[in-house]
């Protein structure tokens, strides 16, 4: 039994972000003051990732801890009210993680996804990472079209 009103309940799920997020504005902040342009929730991309390098194909997502799934199999079990929904609801989002991340590399996509708190604390080893994958595209392209030549 859920301990909010049926009302209550709507205001807080409705006030849930599908984009937009504090972690995803803390490392929008951090890639723009390095020089790196990206597009946001590209709709063209399968998953709608959060960050997207499309002429690089790489895909970056922020995921929060608690709509994700961190640590599943232990906090599954924290649920005190309206379990069966949030098993069910949480479960899926899990799956569908997989399917994407599943599907984006099969078309040859390189996935980076991070925990929201990895974001708060260290933002910029976070865009470090993400550089670092930029670079090693950027050869790979580069060799491609030296030995095409």
């Amino acid at each position: 039994m859920d301990r909010l009103t049926p009302e209550q309940r709507k205001k807080n799920m409705r006030a849930v972000k599908s984009h937009g997020s504090k972690i995803e504005k803390i490392l929008a902040k951090e890639l723009w003051s390095n020089g790196l342009r990206y597009r946001k929730n590209d709709k063209t991309v399968f998953g709608k990732p959060d960050f997207v390098f499309k002429g690089l194909k790489i895909a970056v997502f922020c995921d929060s801890e608690f709509w994700h799934g961190k640590d599943w199999e232990i906090r599954k079990y924290d649920f005190k009210s309206n379990q069966e929904f949030w098993l069910r609801k949480i479960e899926r989002n899990i799956q569908r993680d997989k399917e994407v991340n599943k599907k984006l590399l099969k078309d040859g996509w390189k996935v980076i996804r991070f925990w929201g708190r990895v974001f708060e604390n260290d933002p910029h080893s976070c865009m470090m990472n993400i550089k670092e994958e930029i670079i090693k595209r950027r050869d790979e392209i580069q060799r491609d079209k030296e030995t095409n030549k």
